[in-house]
């Protein structure tokens, strides 16, 4: 295969919260992957476990405690002129967890979707500006009517829709979606994901897929990274990582997913993960280590030794 392009490198990544005080919170604790040119990273994990920290951190809503974030070669949180911010700002974007509340109440859908246009001058007229709109709009599914309307107006599922939309309106290289499908009706998340998956072929696009939902996570990533209290504990390709977890936290997660299946359910046993089995020593370094080709797991020297005779 191909040496793949590198489009964003994160490494040792720390975002803390109330640095040095008893409350401190290690949201992102010293975590690194790499995010290929072309496919998505699915990010998973329990509530508050760091995942949307980390997003926010990539696309730099958050200052990083310490670690890099690389984007095309560059710092993404190294110092920048205005110009130099503008331009990356157009080349990363963001879709939020929640449509209702990150779109403008008081502006119409026009304005919402032509706000990034307006801010990087990427359309020399009103009329161009327009038809850009009413573009992006049929891109998502929506029509031309619904440029004059207000938020209030459409459905969770047509919100995220708009969200989309205003995303893509700058010709974005990267999209980091937090929770894109997490506050919308089940039968309305797999129109959103099908989207995604549709936009990101026809436009080339890179995704972080933030979410809890590991059934859907599966569906559209190539590769799932596993998040636990601040530390990415297992990464791996999607099929890999569902049929041969490693981590006993992975495990757990899977072992939860419900299935339509009455005589599965009844028999499924849920794995309870036990933080305290590792029982790490002191001085034990315990770190993010490749137990079989492309998967990585966090361990000690010697839960690796037992991974590799037991899984390899």
């Amino acid at each position: 295969m191909a040496e793949r392009e590198k489009l964003v490198e994160v490494k040792n990544l720390k975002q803390y919260f109330n640095v040095g005080k008893p409350n401190e919170v290690r949201a992102v604790d010293n975590i690194s992957f790499d995010i290929y040119k072309g496919e998505t990273l699915g990010l998973v994990g329990e509530s508050g476990c760091g995942k949307s920290t980390t997003g926010r951190t990539i696309i730099r809503l958050y200052n990083a405690t310490d670690g890099e974030v690389l984007f095309n070669g560059e710092n993404v949180h190294g110092k920048k002129t205005n110009a130099q911010l503008k331009q990356f700002n157009r080349k990363m974007q963001m879709i939020f967890q929640d449509p209702q509340a990150s779109l403008n109440p008081r502006m119409k859908v026009s304005d919402i979707i032509a706000e990034g246009i307006d801010i990087h001058g990427l359309a020399k007229s009103k009329e161009e500006r327009m038809n850009r709109v009413y573009e992006l709009l049929e891109t998502v599914g929506l029509n031309r009517e619904h440029a004059n309307r207000y938020p209030h107006e459409f459905s969770g599922g047509q919100r995220q829709r708009i969200g989309i939309a205003r995303a893509l309106a700058v010709q974005p290289e990267f999209i980091i979606a937090d929770e894109p499908i997490s506050a919308l009706d089940v039968s309305i998340q797999a129109q959103v994901v099908n989207l995604m998956k549709k936009l990101q072929k026809e436009k080339g696009l890179t995704y972080l897929f933030i979410a809890h939902d590991l059934s859907m996570v599966k569906y559209i990533s190539d590769r799932i990274g596993v998040m636990y209290f601040g530390k990415l504990v297992e990464l791996a390709d999607a099929d890999e990582l569902y049929n041969n977890p490693i981590h006993p936290y992975t495990q757990s997660l899977l072992s939860a997913i419900p299935l339509p299946d009455p005589d599965y359910e009844r028999t499924r046993v849920r794995k309870v993960y036990d933080p305290s089995k590792h029982n790490y020593k002191k001085d034990e370094e315990v770190s993010f280590r490749e137990v079989k080709k492309g998967h990585f797991v966090m361990c000690s020297q010697s839960e690796f030794e037992q991974y590799q005779k037991q899984y390899s």
